[in-house]
């Protein structure tokens, strides 16, 4: 077959001199990664199929063929480029639900799915309507964040990531459900695989992060800055081959537990797994399921597996070699990726088994050598030991707030390198995707000699220094000042001696700032969901809870500060912090899980809020009936914040002093029943000998019984 265009399947530049050959180019990506996406569901030869679920803890694939083409138009109408929905239905149908599950959380929710020729009909709409905006929208060069085409580059870069886990959910269809294809070959070069080594490689100061300038289309989590010491250590010069892992399935490394930590022996446990995912065993004789078709199994193609198999792997690995064998972390990735000097888009020919360039398969592991390591790019993406997170300076793209930060809960660990289905952003070297360890992807690893251990590599970073940041991980976590008391803990506790709570089920933290409000929550509830608009406050709290411990600078004067380390340990918080969800998320655009609480607390919120109303005039859905709402505020009404005509008071109405007791008074009468009005203190370190002394006012409302 011919190949794939390359415009089709390499990330769109955002520099340029004339904005019309860049529109032109955009236009050619958008139908190109279109037309592509439905390539592949053309292998499925029934519609039937489109209703199974391949892989249990996902949609099936009816979802994700309509999902690329809602996202086109929610973020469109988020972003006030047009007026306009195609079906409001579709549009909230195939919106959510994308994040692969867990096997304790598995969503049973039936769905009305549409048929296939409905969402085909739909997806041409889109497909106009989105030409039509790309036809007219303005663009400058170079394209930034803040532009429409920045959209259209997200809804292309994100319909190339469900191209390829797609391909992955299609690869689990029965053969029955598929026939295969001349536009999605796969590699025919199999035989015994090469010998693998270990190869040297000098460790080094690493620093990751894309600037501000990059002229390539990024995902949040690719911005910032992050520095690494990385020592020597030895990589394997070939990917794990299946021949490779088939003598740890043979030495019985799926029964023997002591290879496996507790993630990896529960989802056994689960699973009763023997073997990879697309592996199969008859008569003696092993297979591999690939897109299409079942093979032989191909001894020199590198193996596809889960992050836990790869650990085991590493494990049984370190015992037979009586070493210190383990995954690579993403800065070691980084320093084999340096013997490629080229990146995608600007590279000539592909320099690996990705982007469509050779097969719609993994192929041999020695067949792309760089500087003696092959496959650092390509065939399989490899699975690190790097749980993601975000770098110094992260902050989320206003127009899709939960790309990252769902996954920076310490249970989705980096994937690198890409594999023959990458595409766009997924094949330049400053990607970060990651997936939960138990999920397959085209997946598979190499492994490292190190004595270093992966969370040391980041010691330059290991104190908080950003000066807001720590400012209030001191106020939540600190000392006590001038005998007040911490401001989270006595608001928590003062309004639970004044509500009778019925059931401590659920709990709600709006505006959860660093977190220190919803671990006293916890004390009493079930369940806590932690919820601030702030990433970056949101990462702190992810961070404590993993980890156990955040370490921070705070000034003491000038140029000088003090280092301060608190755990959860010390506070008492250890054995709850697991009952804790955080998450970033706008408090007037809640998503529609969070709901059925018995609590909900508003700490110094209100007053930072575009919209309080909209906010308060909504939030007795969210709760049970006889559930409680607690509001804190020193009522700061600030017009940078909260345009004059939303604030709930502080001002003149009908000549006369309305106080924003009034205001919470009127807007939440209907559906509230005012319980107790407090004053609650609070201290705020700026520096050593500079401080903030504040009142908030708590106000406590029950909702009325029989309210809805």
């Amino acid at each position: 077959m011919d190949k794939v265009p390359m415009y089709a399947t390499r990330t769109v530049p955002l520099t340029g001199h004339d904005p019309e050959q860049k529109r032109q180019a955009l236009k050619l990506a958008f139908n190109h990664t279109w037309e592509l996406y439905e390539s592949l569901f053309s292998v499925i030869n029934n519609d039937k199929a489109y209703f199974v679920k391949a892989e249990p803890l996902r949609h099936p694939l009816v979802f994700y063929f309509g999902h690329t083409a809602t996202f086109y138009i929610n973020k469109l109408k988020l972003g006030k480029y047009i007026e306009h929905r195609i079906n409001p239905n579709f549009e909230s149908m195939f919106a959510i639900g994308v994040d692969e599950m867990s096997w304790d959380d598995l969503d049973d929710t039936h769905y009305q799915w549409p048929s296939v020729t409905e969402v085909k009909q739909y997806r041409d709409s889109v497909k106009a309507l989105v030409n039509q905006v790309i036809d007219e929208l303005q663009l400058t060069l170079p394209i930034n964040e803040e532009d429409p085409a920045w959209i259209i580059l997200m809804g292309i870069e994100h319909e190339r990531i469900h191209l390829e886990t797609s391909s992955v959910i299609i690869r689990q269809l029965p053969l029955v459900d598929v026939t295969p294809s001349p536009l999605w070959p796969a590699c025919t070069d199999t035989s015994n695989a090469p010998e693998n080594c270990l190869l040297s490689v000098a460790g080094s100061h690493v620093t990751l992060g894309k600037n501000d300038d990059e002229t390539t289309y990024g995902w949040d989590n690719e911005y910032g800055t992050q520095t690494y010491q990385v020592a020597d250590f030895k990589a394997s010069k070939y990917l794990v081959s299946n021949q490779e892992f088939l003598a740890f399935v043979k030495a019985d490394g799926y029964r023997h537990s002591r290879y496996w930590d507790d993630e990896g022996k529960a989802w056994l446990a689960y699973t009763q797994a023997k073997m990879p995912r697309f592996w199969r065993e008859r008569d003696g004789q092993w297979y591999q399921r690939n897109l299409t078709d079942e093979v032989p199994l191909p001894l020199n193609w590198p193996v596809e597996v889960n992050q836990l198999e790869a650990k085991a792997f590493c494990n049984w690995k370190a015992e037979l070699a009586q070493s210190p064998i383990r995954l690579l972390t993403e800065a070691e990735w980084y320093l084999l990726r340096q013997n490629i000097e080229s990146d995608s888009p600007h590279w000539g020919e592909a320099p690996g088994n990705i982007e469509l360039g050779y097969y719609a398969s993994s192929c041999p592991v020695d067949r792309f050598e760089h500087e003696g390591f092959c496959d650092i790019i390509g065939n399989v993406w490899q699975w690190t030991e790097t749980s993601i997170d975000g770098f110094q300076g992260f902050k989320v793209h206003p127009l899709y707030d939960d790309f990252s930060t769902p996954t920076f809960d310490g249970k989705h660990n980096l994937i690198k390198g890409g594999s023959w289905i990458s595409t766009g952003n997924e094949s330049i070297k400053a990607s970060r995707y990651a997936f939960r360890r138990h999920f397959y992807q085209h997946a598979g690893f190499r492994y490292v000699e190190s004595q270093q251990a992966p969370e040391t590599m980041a010691s330059l970073n290991i104190y908080e220094t950003d000066e807001l940041i720590s400012q209030y991980l001191e106020f939540h976590y600190g000392a006590e000042y001038f005998a007040v008391p911490n401001f989270c803990i006595h608001g928590v506790q003062t309004c639970l001696q004044e509500i009778q709570l019925s059931q401590h089920q659920r709990a709600l933290d709006i505006g959860c700032s660093v977190g220190r409000a919803s671990f006293e929550l916890a004390k009493t509830f079930d369940h806590v969901d932690g919820i601030d608009f702030s990433a970056r406050f949101i990462q702190q709290a992810y961070s404590l809870t993993e980890q156990g411990e955040k370490r921070y600078t705070i000034k003491t004067e000038g140029d000088l500060v003090e280092f301060k380390c608190v755990t959860l340990s010390d506070m008492g918080y250890q054995n709850i912090a697991n009952k804790i969800h955080f998450v970033q998320g706008d408090a007037c655009n809640l998503k529609p899980q969070f709901t059925q609480y018995d609590l909900i607390y508003a700490s110094n919120l209100i007053d930072r809020l575009a919209n309080p109303q909209q906010f308060l005039g909504t939030i007795h859905q969210r709760l049970n009936p006889g559930g409680y709402l607690v509001i804190t505020s020193p009522y700061t009404w600030l017009e940078e914040y909260t345009d004059k005509a939303h604030w709930l008071g502080g001002v003149k109405v009908n000549g006369e002093n309305f106080t924003t007791l009034d205001g919470l008074t009127e807007t939440l009468f209907p559906h509230f029943e005012l319980i107790a009005v407090k004053e609650i203190p609070f201290v705020i370190r700026e520096t050593k000998r500079k401080f903030q002394h504040s009142l908030s006012e708590m106000t406590i409302w029950r909702k009325r019984e029989g309210n809805h």
